[in-house]
């Protein structure tokens, strides 16, 4: 490193706190996209006029800014504008950390062989907004980790995914865990934590913002039929987790034989295998 830095006639010092900026920048931006997909999938056509209205609240929750002409070449680079042009083959930046899709020709035979996670925004009164971070079996479509963040930081996913690990009874060496390519998945510690555990991480598509559909599925089934997509004042913590145990005890899946998602992780009603859609292709 030093040699490096005495080539381009700089200090260590001043070589780091680049870096640190390059990485915050990074992050920064990994968060901005977050917030698009999140709102792309209840607004799949909303123009960047528009999203920077919608982001504005929790931008200003995370201190984050950003001008219309940044957030427009921050979407063109991840092919999310909504009229698209054709994919340009793009490098990964540095140190950001970019993970195979695992998924490919996987079958799905019992629970605890994969687990998708998402993020979703919760509004509340006032106009601030709460994070839910979830964790699903794929298998039996159960959410078997969750927790409430008022900021996007890796630390929320990671309370999900400790949660989920603790239902298992810890038994989960080979398990693939897959996500979207999210600051909050690609953070050190959060991958530290699922190798330490014998996990494996699986990534969708970069840029794509429906390559997890199957999470993003029980996300909608929360808002839509369990109240979730309403704009909460106070009790959002206990009307979560009601939601949750009300789907996963109660609400029959017909794709489950019209079992509940614990049956089915549990082992009281077996279901067929099933190779992952993905992006309308079966995997």
């Amino acid at each position: 490193m030093g040699a490096i830095c005495r080539v381009k006639g700089i200090s260590r010092q001043a070589h780091y706190q680049k870096r640190r900026r390059e990485e915050g920048k990074r992050a920064e931006e990994e968060k901005i996209l977050t917030m698009v997909r999140m709102i792309r999938r209840r607004h799949p056509y909303v123009g960047v006029r528009k999203l920077l209205v919608k982001m504005k609240p929790m931008m200003d929750q995370e201190g984050i800014k950003i001008g219309r002409d940044r957030l427009f070449e921050l979407m063109r680079a991840n092919d999310l504008l909504v009229k698209r042009r054709r994919r340009k083959n793009r490098t990964t930046w540095p140190g950001m950390k970019r993970m195979s899709n695992l998924l490919v020709g996987e079958v799905i035979d019992r629970p605890n062989k994969v687990w998708v996670a998402d993020i979703t925004y919760i509004e509340m009164g006032g106009g601030g907004f709460r994070y839910l971070f979830i964790v699903m079996d794929l298998y039996s479509r159960k959410v078997v980790g969750w927790s409430l963040g008022k900021t996007l930081e890796w630390g929320n996913a990671l309370a999900a995914l400790e949660m989920a690990v603790e239902n298992a009874g810890g038994e989960v060496k080979g398990l693939i865990h897959h996500s979207d390519h999210g600051s909050q998945y690609t953070s050190r510690g959060y991958l530290e934590y699922l190798s330490r555990n014998g996990m494996r991480a699986s990534m969708g598509e970069v840029g794509d913002a429906y390559d997890n559909a199957y999470a993003e599925r029980v996300v909608g089934t929360l808002k839509r039929e369990y109240g979730l997509g309403e704009v909460f004042k106070s009790g959002i913590e206990v009307a979560v987790g009601e939601a949750i145990e009300l789907y996963n005890e109660e609400r029959p899946h017909q794709s489950l034989g019209y079992a509940t998602p614990s049956e089915v992780y549990r082992g009281e009603v077996e279901i067929e295998g099933f190779k992952v859609k993905i992006g309308g292709r079966t995997c």
